[in-house]
């Protein structure tokens, strides 16, 4: 059962918010070699507001995740795509469906 989850909020700059967007949706291809997230997420709020959502069944599958492919390059490139610095929340997950 999915009961751990991790949110990341991105402010893009205006004039990568594509880059950010692509960014994002071309990661659920790393996202599917990872056996231990259960699901995984990539939405947009506004123009320049993106973020990820995922689960996991165990914190070693949410860290695990912290420490893959996404995150490495998400940090690469967050200073030249990013307004600020990623928000990255560990959540638990009560409920779902």
């Amino acid at each position: 059962m999915k009961t751990l989850g991790l949110k990341a909020t991105l402010i893009a700059k205006p004039e990568t918010a594509k880059e950010v967007a692509s960014f994002i949706t071309n990661a659920v291809e790393l996202a599917r070699k990872e056996d231990k997230t259960i699901t995984w997420y990539s939405f947009q709020v506004n123009e320049i507001t993106f973020g990820i959502f995922d689960t996991f069944e165990t914190e070693e599958g949410r860290e695990a995740h912290l420490n893959g492919d996404i995150a490495k390059a998400l940090m690469a490139n967050a200073e030249r795509l990013l307004a600020e610095p990623p928000v990255i929340e560990k959540i638990n997950i009560l409920s779902s469906k």
